[in-house]
């Protein structure tokens, strides 16, 4: 039973700047005069706009660039052009029916739609993603057997009473079921401890991908455009203009950035936002290798036991942190094939971490045998007699998950019309995803429905500063525990 709390806000009055501080950054204004004798803004000028000789060096400058990719560039030289962009001020009214650009097709863009079209705002959705939408709600299906995978995110917890009334919904819908399986701590060696089956776990009921296909059905303020790869973002007569290696994607009202890394950075580093950029470099995110692996027949363990669990955290392997049987978990079936997702530690992504657009032949290999190997290790069977998968696909989430966070709903600079949302803000979990999607299509709507109000009033998240996040590598999933593990902390409660 769920126990909806409709009225809360997500962002209370502490997270908005009342009077934010002035900017570091020199301030390209931008507004709607057709007649404006600049036809191309300049976004790498470290000095501000009234210095004529520099601005005109500098536009030569940019121009002179034109055409040139900067995906070779380092993180340093990206860090440096990040802050010594001009700030864009728009100072033109919002259109009468304004339109807002959400770059990146994870559940939190997915929910930042949803949420804007719920308030009666347009947007238009980018996604690079060739199979669909969702990111890391990614479920992989190979015919013709089937094998099914979920090969990103396992599962999520529902605490907050708004994730909580979206969950209900879903399962009203038969997307999401609670996960009856047992899940729990698998140490080196084979020796498991179940959790608690509270508090409940949940699935989609047809993979994790089957939410994010299903969350814009029913939408008609939502366009979405995939697969495309923004790359350039530029502020012009009032509006932000969106392109994709030169080819026009539209021209928007706002702009929101709904995915990181280092894609994200580059897209940021010369678009006129630098506090924005500024906040998004300071994240700090991992790499984790999911390993898809079919058996023909179930995992053996030692003695012949029967299998203990359907999904376990790893502990004591330094290549495996997750391992669940996606053909129990979703088709709740005993009989083969049998379907397994294997994801690796933080410390072995980055320790074997390659261009996730292009993965070496013999990293493939080096990693899908050393993973292997831990999951022998783990289940505590002799060195070689893990049978061979019949069926295995090695992928690189290169920017997998945070490692820290501002724990603030959302970001947004209401000068240059522009937003940030994803799990990192939060947390690293579903829950922080959906939620942050939520917080910011609600301040872009008030932002957009208050026009007589002071621009700095909607400043959010510009300068909060970042803390360490805690959690199992694959994510945070708040209250699980072992028996244990709950044990041991009822005995020290109770001395204390």
């Amino acid at each position: 039973m769920f126990h909806l709390n409709t009225s809360l806000k997500l962002l209370s009055p502490s997270y908005c700047l009342a009077t934010p501080p002035p900017s570091p950054f020199p301030t390209l204004f931008i507004n709607n005069n057709n007649n404006s004798k600049s036809k191309t803004p300049s976004y790498y000028s470290s000095s501000s706009s009234n210095n004529n000789s520099s601005s005109n060096n500098n536009n030569k400058k940019q121009r002179s660039r034109k055409g040139k990719t900067s995906y070779g560039s380092s993180r340093r030289s990206i860090l440096k052009k990040s802050f010594n962009q001009e700030q864009v001020t728009f100072t033109a009214p919002f259109s009468n029916d304004p339109v807002v650009a959400i770059i990146g097709g994870g559940i939190s863009g997915l929910i930042c739609a949803l949420f804007l079209n719920n308030r009666g705002l347009r947007s238009t959705l980018f996604d690079s993603g060739v199979h669909g939408v969702g990111g890391r709600m990614g479920t992989r299906v190979i015919e013709p057997h089937p094998l099914i995978f979920d090969h990103a995110a396992q599962f999520f917890t529902v605490n907050d009473p708004r994730f909580a009334e979206l969950v209900h919904a879903w399962m009203e819908k038969g997307l999401v079921r609670e996960w009856h399986g047992t899940i729990g701590d698998l140490h080196n060696g084979g020796h498991f401890l179940p959790f608690l089956p509270s508090p409940p776990r949940y699935i989609a009921t047809h993979g994790m991908r089957s939410i994010a296909d299903s969350l814009l059905s029913e939408t008609h303020l939502v366009n979405v455009m995939r697969p495309c790869w923004i790359s350039k973002v530029e502020p012009f007569n009032g509006m932000w203009h969106l392109s994709e290696n030169g080819k026009p994607c539209g021209k928007f009202d706002a702009i929101v950035i709904a995915h990181n890394g280092k894609c994200a950075n580059r897209l940021l580093m010369t678009s006129g936002l630098p506090s924005i950029a500024k906040q998004m470099k300071r994240l700090e995110l991992s790499s984790i290798w999911a390993l898809l692996a079919a058996f023909e027949d179930p995992l053996p363990l030692p003695g012949d036991t029967e299998f203990p669990f359907e999904g376990a955290f790893v502990q004591g392997v330094d290549s495996v942190s997750w391992m669940a049987n996606n053909t129990k978990k979703l088709l709740s079936s005993q009989g083969g094939p049998h379907c397994w997702t294997f994801l690796s530690t933080a410390a072995y992504g980055r320790q074997n971490k390659v261009p996730q657009e292009n993965i070496p032949s013999a990293t493939t290999a080096r990693v899908t045998a050393g993973m292997l190997e831990g999951v022998e290790a783990a289940l505590g069977l002799s060195e070689g007699s893990l049978p061979k998968p019949f069926y295995s696909r090695l992928q690189l989430w290169g920017a997998a998950l945070p490692t820290n966070t501002p724990r603030i709903p959302c970001i947004f600079d209401p000068f240059g019309r522009a937003g940030i949302c994803g799990d990192w803000l939060l947390g690293s979990n579903i829950e922080a995803a959906v939620l942050s999607g939520i917080a910011l299509a609600d301040h872009i709507a008030e932002y957009f429905q208050s026009p007589g109000t002071e621009a700095g009033e909607f400043a959010v998240g510009l300068n909060h500063e970042f803390q360490p996040l805690e959690g199992h590598d694959i994510g945070q999933f708040p209250g699980l525990g072992s028996e244990e593990k709950v044990n041991e902390a009822q005995i020290y409660e109770h001395a204390n």
